[in-house]
C-alpha cells in the first residue's frame, strides 16, 4: 500500500480495527478463565493471545485517534476530554469515544499489574477495574455505528460478529459456571481419600500397646527391642 494511502486507510478503518481487537480481547479474556475443559497449558496460552489482541486494540486506538485529529475531524480537545464539545448529537458520541478509549487504557492497565493487585490481596478490585473492558466495549460499539459517517455493510457485518462473538463467550462461561462443582465438593481424584473405605480406615481403633513383660521377654532371646 502507498504511503499516501495509509492516513486514508486509517480514517476509514483504524476505529473498526480497535474494535475488532477489543473484541477478541474480550473473548479471549472469556475463554482464559475456563477450568473444567482447558489445561494450564492451554489456559496460558489463551492469556497470551488476550493480551496480544489487547496491545492490537491500543494500537489501532491510538491510530485511529491521531488520524480523526490530523485530518480535523475532531479536536484534540474533544480526543482529550470527554464531552468537552457537547453531550448531544455527534459531539455526545464523540465524546462516548474519548470514555470508550479511557476505560480500555485502565483495562490494560490493570491487566499489565494483575500480579502487583495479587500480592497486596486485592484480587476483587482488579477484577472490577479490569471488568472496565466490557464498558469500554459497549460504549465503543455505540461510537463506532453512530458517530461517523454512514457505516458500509462491511462494517456493520463486523459489529454484528463482534456482538455474537462476545455474547457467545459470554453465554459459555455462565454455562460452565453453573456446570462447575459448590465450593468444598471434593474432587474426583480425592475420592479414595474421602470414600467410605478410607473413612473405615480412619475410625478403626488404633491396635493396644504391647505388654512390657512380653518385651522383656522378645529381648531376653536376643530378639531386637523395639520399644527404644
Amino acid at each position: 500500500m502507498d504511503r499516501m494511502d495509509l492516513p486514508r486507510f486509517l480514517d476509514h478503518t483504524g476505529g473498526v480495527l480497535a474494535l475488532v481487537s477489543l473484541t477478541a480481547a474480550v473473548v479471549w479474556g472469556l475463554i482464559a478463565t475456563d477450568r473444567l475443559v482447558l489445561s494450564p497449558r492451554a489456559r496460558l496460552l489463551a492469556q497470551g493471545v488476550h493480551r496480544a489482541t489487547a496491545v492490537c486494540a491500543l494500537g489501532f486506538l491510538l491510530a485511529h485517534i491521531g488520524v480523526k485529529v490530523a485530518e480535523a475531524h475532531t479536536t484534540t480537545t474533544a480526543a482529550l476530554l470527554p464531552f468537552a464539545s457537547g453531550i448531544t448529537g455527534r459531539d455526545g458520541l464523540v465524546g462516548l469515544g474519548t470514555v470508550a478509549a479511557y476505560l480500555l487504557v485502565l483495562a490494560a492497565a490493570t491487566g499489565a499489574l494483575r500480579s502487583a493487585f495479587a500480592a497486596r490481596g486485592r484480587a476483587r478490585r482488579w477484577r472490577f477495574l479490569h471488568g472496565c473492558a466490557y464498558a469500554a466495549w459497549c460504549a465503543a460499539i455505540l461510537h463506532g455505528l453512530n458517530a461517523g459517517r454512514a457505516p458500509a455493510g462491511w462494517v456493520t457485518a463486523s459489529y454484528a460478529l463482534c456482538l455474537t462473538a462476545v455474547a457467545g463467550a459470554l453465554v459459555l462461561r455462565v454455562a460452565r459456571a453453573r456446570r462447575r462443582p459448590p465450593h468444598g465438593r471434593a474432587r474426583p481424584h480425592d475420592a479414595a481419600r474421602t470414600g467410605p473405605a478410607h473413612a473405615a480406615r480412619r475410625d478403626a481403633p488404633a491396635a493396644p500397646p504391647r505388654p512390657a513383660a512380653l518385651d522383656g521377654r522378645l529381648s531376653a532371646h536376643g530378639a531386637p527391642d523395639r520399644t527404644r
